[in-house]
């Protein structure tokens, strides 16, 4: 079972060798992704005109859990958006903070407003 979650934020750090991208490579091999925040990295990648093969090549060689974005998540991340408003955060936020929430795991971000959420998450912001 995965230990951290990635945000679409942290995992395109990676995939960027960005700033903060080495903590996110050190916990790789327990990590889990919502499968809307894969999308939503997906989405950038091809917005950039990486091709669909090489995005799946890079994606699929992370070993990265995906976790389908289900009934009981869709919920959860609904019910966030209440508490989650005032930090201005998206459906795909929502999304990767439910998953976190179900995994009882740490959640690793570039956003530092998500530091201020009192949700029952721990927050690492890789930057």
């Amino acid at each position: 079972m995965s230990k951290v979650v990635l945000d679409a934020s942290a995992l395109l750090a990676l995939l960027n060798a960005e700033s903060g991208s080495q903590e996110v490579a050190e916990r790789l091999s327990e990590a889990a992704v919502s499968a809307v925040n894969l999308s939503e990295v997906v989405a950038k990648l091809s917005e950039r005109g990486v091709p669909e093969s090489e995005i799946r090549t890079a994606l699929d060689g992370l070993g990265l859990e995906i976790v389908a974005f289900d009934e009981t998540t869709a919920y959860r991340a609904g019910l966030l958006r209440r508490v989650t408003r005032p930090a201005g955060l998206s459906l795909g936020d929502r999304a990767c903070l439910a998953l976190a929430l179900q995994l009882e795991a740490p959640v690793f971000t570039t956003d530092r407003s998500w530091k201020t959420l009192r949700i029952g998450v721990k927050v690492r912001t890789i930057r």
